[in-house]
């Protein structure tokens, strides 16, 4: 994503474009799979955690992100898809590698339709599956 795409995601979303959200936006649309907020702060050594952790959260709040709780004990955060909301394509099973602790996308596999008694209203799906990636089987 260019600098014009990054600011019109934010846009699109009511979020007011800064130099810290920016950098955040960027960092995460660089990544091929979701990511901690350690990874975050590794890649952005301009900004410090709570800088960090306060963007993330506007971030979810306004659903330019999600969070997957992959049992690591970090949650990991990816760019939602859509335009103006969580979409469909957002939620997709994640694989996560006992191995070498990284998190992938399996896109192509959407997450089960889960039948809940009336008056449940979910707002997101959290699908993972733990085992070992195909590197880690190799190596």
């Amino acid at each position: 994503m260019n600098t014009d795409d990054l600011l019109l995601r934010l846009e699109s979303r009511g979020v007011k474009p800064t130099a810290n959200r920016i950098l955040v936006l960027k960092a995460l649309s660089q990544q091929s799979h979701p990511v901690s907020m350690a990874e975050i702060e590794d890649r952005i050594v301009t900004l410090d955690k709570s800088s960090i952790f306060r963007v993330l959260s506007l971030f979810l709040a306004h659903d330019l992100v999600h969070a997957i709780e992959d049992g690591s004990g970090s949650l990991k955060y990816e760019l939602c898809m859509g335009e103006h909301e969580h979409t469909v394509h957002d939620q997709h099973i994640h694989f996560y590698c006992e191995t070498c602790h990284q998190t992938f996308c399996i896109e192509a596999i959407p997450v089960p339709i889960v039948e809940l008694p009336e008056g449940f209203v979910p707002h997101a799906i959290n699908y993972i599956v733990k085992g070992v990636c195909p590197k880690c089987q190799r190596g």
